[in-house]
């Protein structure tokens, strides 16, 4: 059976697309959404603090009892419609192992005045990987589950955290 290396969902949220934007594109603010995201420290701010293509970010992450760091490069910073990017530098306490890892992508749509689909894509960009060793892995690293099918689970969290935090915003 081929590897699922795309999981994607959405999610109805009434905001601008813009204002979701900018919470999605400051690195430092997934936690407030993410199951697993502790924080982030952007290394190379603008002086205007908007995401850009090029930007790089340390992100600090727990699942259990395991926590690791990232290395992430932002790939797309389309304001009110498209933010992403790739993790590629991966570690303990600092990101040291380099390679390719994953690629995340959230869209922006207006479906009606005021609302926003915010869709979240996580995509496995281990393609070097042989199947069995992804297989190995990911169970070990997520208790028993594949990558898409933490992903999965994860990124509803995500979206569903990020529709609260904003309803509760708006009023």
């Amino acid at each position: 059976m081929a590897r699922t290396m795309t999981i994607s969902d959405a999610v109805d949220i009434r905001a601008d697309a813009n204002v979701l934007y900018s919470l999605i594109s400051d690195p430092t603010r997934m936690r407030n959404w993410s199951p697993e995201n502790r924080g982030a420290t952007v290394l190379n701010p603008a002086g205007d603090g908007a995401a850009f293509v090029g930007m790089t970010f340390e992100g600090r992450n727990k699942r259990g009892r395991a926590s690791w760091t990232t290395r992430c490069t932002v790939t797309a910073a389309d304001p009110g419609q498209r933010f992403a990017f790739t993790v590629h530098t991966i570690g303990v306490k600092k990101p040291r192992l380099r390679g390719a890892n994953a690629s995340w992508e959230y869209r922006f749509e207006q479906i009606a005045p005021g609302t926003t689909r915010v869709t979240e894509t996580w995509t496995d960009d281990r393609t070097s990987w042989p199947d069995f060793l992804v297989a190995i892995f990911d169970r070990i690293a997520t208790s028993g589950k594949t990558f898409p099918e933490f992903q999965r689970i994860n990124i509803r969290k995500t979206l569903d955290s990020l529709k609260r935090a904003t309803d509760e915003t708006a009023g």
